[in-house]
């Protein structure tokens, strides 16, 4: 079996693959312009991996009503974007719900799978590094959000049965418990995913000893209250 950490580079390279089309062309962008100067809406416009990485980051965070056709430069920019993302340089909440604006599911096959790989292959090689980059509750939001399940990512949890896990998991009940929050988590910047229906009976129906006793408490009390 791959190496978790090399599979993920694999992944990484994979969607700069996939992408690489899209990012060879000049796009013109139409922007605001009280936000955007023209050499900024041009440097946007052409190769991705020369677009200044400040350009970047204001692209990741700006709402989309700043741009003429905001998922189609979403889109070309998602490579560089993701691996900024997955370098924990970006909020994790705010991009995910970016994707789900630029509606990334519509997008051409080659690129979506290249994200559902690298998707997978980020969680599997955070599951199994402690600490990891970036925080394991914030990795899962941008997952969740993204694909509108917890299922697949809580299945991969409780089979990876490593200290580096369960360390995480730990970790993220107390991100969870924190003032109550478990009892009603949304997750994305907008709330999109209501988490708590499936993130409940799955704490509940992991083995013994995975969760520790003042968590497992707080976590049937919240559930059977």
């Amino acid at each position: 079996m791959i190496d978790p950490h090399q599979r993920f580079q694999n992944a990484l390279d994979g969607l700069d693959t996939a992408f690489a089309p899209l990012s060879k062309l000049f796009v013109p962008v139409g922007g605001c312009t009280h936000c955007y100067t023209a050499a900024g809406l041009e440097a946007l416009a052409g190769r991705v991996h020369r677009v200044p990485e400040e350009l970047l980051f204001s692209v990741a965070y700006k709402t989309p009503d700043h741009w003429d056709d905001f998922p189609g430069l979403y889109r070309r920019l998602t490579p560089r974007i993701v691996r900024l993302l997955t370098a924990d340089q970006l909020d994790h909440a705010m991009v995910a719900s970016r994707l789900l604006a630029a509606d990334w599911r519509t997008w051409p096959a080659p690129e979506g799978m290249a994200l559902e790989e690298l998707w997978d292959a980020w969680w599997r090689s955070a599951l199994h590094t402690h600490p990891s980059t970036g925080d394991i509750a914030s990795i899962l939001e941008t997952l969740s959000v993204t694909t509108g399940t917890l299922a697949p990512w809580l299945a991969a949890w409780t089979e990876t049965r490593t200290e580096a896990s369960d360390l995480h998991l730990a970790d993220a009940l107390d991100h969870w418990l924190f003032e109550g929050e478990l009892a009603d988590l949304h997750l994305g910047f907008y709330d999109e995913f209501h988490a708590t229906p499936q993130l409940l009976p799955w704490l509940l129906s992991l083995e013994d000893g995975r969760i520790g006793a003042a968590h497992l408490i707080e976590v049937e009390r919240i559930t059977y209250s």
